[in-house]
Order: structure tokens, then sequence, then C-alpha cells
């Protein structure tokens, strides 16, 4: 038969009023016109096609003797979408799979608007309810891959010094000092590296306080000399730290570029510097100015505080939070500073007449931004009715604000900390008493499993 003799039998079916569907074994005939309803789905596209290769590209074959359309589709989702031809709305029941339902639609060409309103919070409730479930795997999943990853990167590392002088020697120094709870002694060099810290901090405190302050020769006040030695004692213990852990690293190149030895190395350079400042200002009177550098740089002490990062896990996982949650911190921000662009303006307007404190709008920004952060300082009120309602709105909508990119950050930031304290549960497990051993046992198939789908999915995006 030939391609317009098929057509012209096909046309004059359609205008009889039916066609032939079958359906994974489900056949049914339908009228034309109850098809035509909806022409953006497959089945209303199939009525306008006109020729053969245009029928087979909207179903799987078709019958030139019987005239019938083939849909190797499941035959039991196929009556809901008959009942869609019908009425115009489709329904869910409860004990259809929602995502087998949602392709099975896409593929007729039916939107989920056309859902109705009595199946419709269910079916995108029983959508959304797996996604939080798959976001709980995926996290366990990449928790997993990335503490093995670690651990691998450990043992890399720990295996650089076979084959060197004291090699072994060396590799226990290297444990005990970049590994808090490996070892006896790497838990009381823990301890008082934390001691020495909090000491250079509460001295540096201390020292601000009048009653703590002695003047020199020239009236101003200086440093307690008591305070001075604790000061000393800080900076040789720091450096010694630092030397320390330099001389027994594994390597030397990729020593600095760790973000623990970054802040162990800023805790000790302003001391150096203002100890070279000083000395330049003592030789050369005309240079004065530079001690007011010394005083800024002084004031750099309290960054001492960030080594506490390489003793609490928290701290750690907080840092990791913060450098991959720069997405919803930016959101936060951007949501604060809309608001606070809105309610200052509005503030200012209403109460630039009436009070001295907001007649300008740079400082009804300084208002607005104590308000919706809910600090609430006090140093600027609005007086009137409006302005008061004003500030109510204005709290309430950065309280709602603030409340918003939490949920996500807490989701990270409890990721990271299961990660990092699986990843020095296995540290703490490793024994490197006579040379290298072999690595913790990990779940080998979990990590294979979530390294095979990263691969997939790569290769699926550049296609």
């Amino acid at each position: 038969m030939t391609r317009q003799s098929l057509w012209d039998v096909s046309e004059a079916d359609v205008e009889d009023g039916d066609i032939r569907v079958n359906v994974g074994g489900f056949k049914r005939r339908l009228r034309s016109h109850t098809l035509l309803r909806f022409p953006e789905t497959r089945l209303g596209r199939l009525l306008l096609c006109h020729s053969r290769e245009a029928i087979l590209e909207l179903c799987d074959d078709y019958d030139d003797v019987q005239h019938e359309f083939y849909f190797d589709r499941n035959p039991e989702l196929f009556p809901y979408v008959l009942h869609f031809y019908h009425t115009g709305k489709l329904h869910v029941m409860a004990e259809l799979c929602v995502f087998s339902f949602s392709q099975e639609i896409e593929y007729w060409g039916i939107n989920e608007f056309f859902i109705d309103s009595c199946c419709s919070y269910s079916y995108h409730g029983r959508k959304v309810e797996p996604e939080q479930e798959k976001w709980d795997e995926q996290s366990d999943q990449e928790s997993t891959t990335s503490s093995f990853d670690e651990i691998l990167a450990f043992y890399n590392d720990a295996s650089k010094f076979d084959g060197q002088p004291l090699g072994n020697f060396r590799r226990q120094l290297w444990l005990a000092l970049d590994n808090p709870g490996y070892s006896v002694l790497s838990r009381v060099f823990s301890v008082l590296s934390i001691l020495v810290v909090l000491g250079s901090i509460i001295t540096m405190c201390l020292n601000s306080l009048p009653d703590f302050q002695i003047p020199d020769s020239q009236g101003n006040p200086g440093e307690d000399p008591r305070f001075e030695i604790v000061e000393h004692f800080g900076i040789a213990w720091f450096t010694f730290e630092l030397v320390a852990r330099f001389a027994v690293a594994p390597d030397f190149l990729k020593f600095f570029k760790n973000a623990l030895n970054l802040i162990d190395l800023m805790s000790i350079v302003p001391f150096y510097i203002t100890l070279v400042v000083n000395l330049v200002v003592e030789s050369s009177p005309t240079l004065a100015n530079l001690g007011r550098v010394a005083q800024v740089l002084r004031l750099m002490r309290i960054f001492r505080i960030l080594k506490l990062a390489r003793h609490s896990t928290g701290l750690r996982s907080l840092g990791a939070t913060l450098k991959y949650s720069y997405k919803e911190v930016g959101l936060l921000l951007l949501y604060l500073s809309v608001g606070i662009s809105i309610f200052s303006v509005v503030a200012y307007t209403i109460e630039k007449e009436e009070n001295e404190g907001l007649a300008t709008i740079p400082a009804c920004w300084w208002w607005a931004t104590v308000s919706m952060t809910t600090v609430g300082y006090g140093d600027v009120v609005p007086g009137t009715t409006a302005g008061k309602l004003t500030a109510s709105a204005c709290i309430l909508a950065g309280i709602l604000v603030v409340v918003l990119p939490i949920t996500l950050i807490f989701n990270k930031f409890s990721h990271f900390y299961r990660r990092q304290k699986q990843l020095e549960s296995a540290m703490r497990s490793c024994d490197f008493g006579d040379g290298m051993k072999e690595v913790p046992s990990v779940n080998l198939r979990d990590y294979y499993a979530h390294k095979t789908h990263s691969v997939c999915s790569s290769k699926a995006e550049e296609m």
C-alpha cells in the first residue's frame, strides 16, 4: 500500500470519528474529537500527522492493515490517561508510584497542571518527601567517600617517611603534632597548646585594663612586664610548634597549603614584624609613624584563637561549612540587603521631620540593620505610630529572612561534622609502630558505587 493510499484510509477513519490504539495489549477505540480537545498531547498530535515517518516518531509501531497505533507503555496507567481525555482532569491513586506516574504523563504530553485539586497536594507532597531522603543518603555517601579519600591521602603522606633517615621516628612525631588524640603524647601536646593559646588571649585582654598598665618614661601606658613574659613564652611556644611541624612534615611544598598551618604562621608573624618596626623606630626617630603599624599588629594577636581549630572538630567543621555554604550565605546577605534598603527608606520618609536620629538615609540603614538582625541597640528608635509599625514589620521580616537559609547551612554543618568524626576515628585506629600497615576497613561497595555514579553523571552532563 502506498503512502498516499495509506493516508486516504487513515483520514477516512478519522472522519468516521475513531482511531485504534494498543497500549501494551490494552486496546481501545478513541473518538478523534475527544483527542483534539488537547492537540498538544501525544495522541492529539498523532491525528495531525501527514506521513508514516511522522506517525512512527509518536508511536512505537503502526499496523497498516488494522490501522492501529501501538505504544509500548504500561497498560495499567493508560486508563488514567483515558480519564484525562474524557474529563480534562488527572487523578492519582495512593498506591501509585508518583515518579512512574510523572514519567508516564510526561510521555503522553500531559502537564502536571491538570492534576485535580483533590490529588494535587498529596501528589506534590509525595514527590518532595523523597528529596530529603535523597539528600540524607547523598550526604552519607559523600561523607563516606570524602572520608575515605582523606584517609588515602593521610596514608599516602605517612608512607613518604619510609626509607628516609629516622623515618619512623619522624612519622611518630608528625602523627603526635598533627593529629590530636592519636596517642598519649599527642593529647598532652594538644592540652599544652590549648593552655598557651588561652593564656595568651587572657593576658592580652587583661593588659587592656588600666590597673595592669604601667606608664613608660613619656607617660604613655605600657605593658606589664609579667604579661610581656607570658607573651614571649607564648611566641616561643608557637614558633617551636610551627618549626617542629615543618621539620617533620612529609611534604614541605604542601605544608603551607594547609589552612591550619597558615593560621599558625599568622599567629607569630605580627610579633616579629612589630619587633622589627620597633627596632627601626628606635634607630630612626623620623619613622615614628611606623609605631602605629606596630599597634595595629599587636591587635592581630586575637586571631590566635583560631589555633584552637586544630584541636576542635566543631571549629574545623564550621570552617568547612562556611567554605562550602557561600551560596547560602550570599543569599542571606542579599535578603538582608533588600530588606534594609526598603525599611530604611520607609523609616526615613516617616521619621525625617520628627526624629533627628533618622534624619538621613544612611542613619536609617544603621537602624534597619540593627532591627532586621534583631540586635536592637536602642540608640535610635522611631517615635511616631507609623514608624513603630514599620519597625515591627522590619523586625518580623528580619526573623524570617535569617531563618530561611539556616536549615541548609545546618545540614551542611552536620554533614561536615559527621565526616570529620569518621576521619578522626579512622586515623586513631591506625598503627604505624612497625611501619606501614593495612588501611582501616571501609565500605568499599558504597565508595565504588558513589564514584561510579559520579563518573556516569559527569559523562551524561558532557553529552
